[in-house]
């Protein structure tokens, strides 16, 4: 057992980060009874809405990161892109979680491949590619298609590009402005998975239930749990994702995205130091949400519990269903008794931007999945 002290309700806890997963963190600390503090260049950003303290200061601004050390007992982060040197400097005086070299490692798409490559978790064919000279050799070891990805800053499908010849992947390496990438073998897939797990101070994990992902335009449309794969394979994705989390000597929440090959291989995708969008639907069908699992990491409290409590589909709401003037018609949406609409407070309406989400609860994964998607087609403008 680690000998932290553990943090009670009345502690202050700070997140780094104003976005909507830090908003879900502030908001699980106060039903806790817990002093809030979060830290975004952003003064209206959602969780700086929601919290009882905030600092509007960039992620690198020394005096604002020693403020927020200063007056809380933990810190936490809401997205990986955290300068590492920030969260040092912030360790160098209160508990920061998860660890500073987990959040470095998940920076980088090639570290996080060769932890796991190391731990024994199989990855998709890739090479890295740091200047012209590399395309050659990537292009000899790889089939295609492939597809070039910046090894810092992408998500949602950003600094992406597939490629099927070298004249695209010399075009894409030219695009994304020369910067280290990998170029990762096109997989015929079977599926995506993710697995979202907590692990505390203590070294002991629980694994939330595996979320079957599918993906549009390379943003995550919905996750439905149960998944439709098998236990076995469900019980094999969960051990990898806490191998990986042993390996890191992790604690926080941690989300691990696996690829489902035709010949039901289970190939390491990605990691995020963090509550992850997969895991959304746990807001409102397991017996303890990511979030708090977050904070009971942070300070050092034994885990909830994950149990499912009812089949669920998570269906991304994006700026794309918002007309041009006014809002969307929520009508169909609070129609359905078990369809739970959350709004993340984001002022501006965007194609592609993540404005919020509905967790669709029913009898079996099939109905959950089926409602979500006459509700998407209710909410098209």
């Amino acid at each position: 057992m680690s000998n932290i002290t553990p943090l009670f309700p009345g502690a202050s806890v700070g997140v780094i980060g104003g976005g909507q997963l830090g908003r879900y963190f502030v908001l699980a600390a106060r039903r806790l009874g817990y002093v809030t503090w979060v830290l975004d260049p952003d003064s209206i950003a959602p969780a700086m809405q929601v919290s009882e303290h905030s600092i509007v200061a960039a992620y690198d601004d020394r005096e604002a990161l020693m403020s927020l050390a200063k007056a809380c007992d933990a810190v936490t982060i809401e997205f990986e892109n955290v300068p590492a040197a920030s969260l040092e400097l912030i360790a160098s005086s209160t508990r920061v979680a998860p660890p500073v070299h987990a959040v470095t490692i998940a920076q980088d798409r090639h570290a996080e491949k060769s932890h796991a490559k190391e731990l024994g978790l199989e990855t998709a064919p890739y090479v890295v590619i740091e200047s012209h000279a590399d395309i050659d050799t990537a292009i000899n070891t790889l089939e295609f298609p492939a597809i070039l990805k910046t090894t810092r800053l992408g998500y949602d499908g950003k600094g992406q590009q597939t490629c099927h010849s070298k004249a695209d992947v010399v075009a894409a390496f030219e695009a994304l402005d020369g910067v280290t990438c990998v170029l990762e073998q096109r997989i015929d897939l079977k599926g995506e998975i993710s697995v979202v797990l907590a692990r505390g101070a203590d070294g002991l994990s629980r694994c939330f239930p595996v979320a079957q992902n599918v993906h549009t335009n390379g943003i995550l449309d919905t996750s439905v749990v149960p998944a439709a794969v098998s236990a076995s394979l469900c019980d094999q994705a969960q051990a990898l994702a806490v191998r990986f989390a042993d390996g890191l000597d992790y604690v926080g929440v941690l989300a691990i995205e696996f690829f489902i090959t035709q010949s039901d291989e289970l190939l390491f995708n990605e990691m995020a130091p963090r509550p992850h969008n997969s895991g959304h639907y746990t807001l409102d069908a397991t017996v303890c949400c990511q979030f708090e699992q977050q904070l009971r990491a942070l300070c050092a409290l034994p885990l909830g519990a994950t149990g499912l409590l009812s089949p669920v589909c998570m269906l991304n709401v994006l700026g794309d269903c918002w007309p041009e003037h006014g809002v969307p018609d929520w009508s169909e949406v609070m129609q359905q008794g078990d369809a739970h609409l959350h709004l993340y407070g984001k002022a501006e309406a965007r194609q592609s931007r993540k404005m919020g989400h509905i967790n669709c609860l029913a009898p079996d994964a099939d109905t959950a999945l089926a409602t979500a998607q006459q509700l998407r087609e209710s909410l098209k403008v």
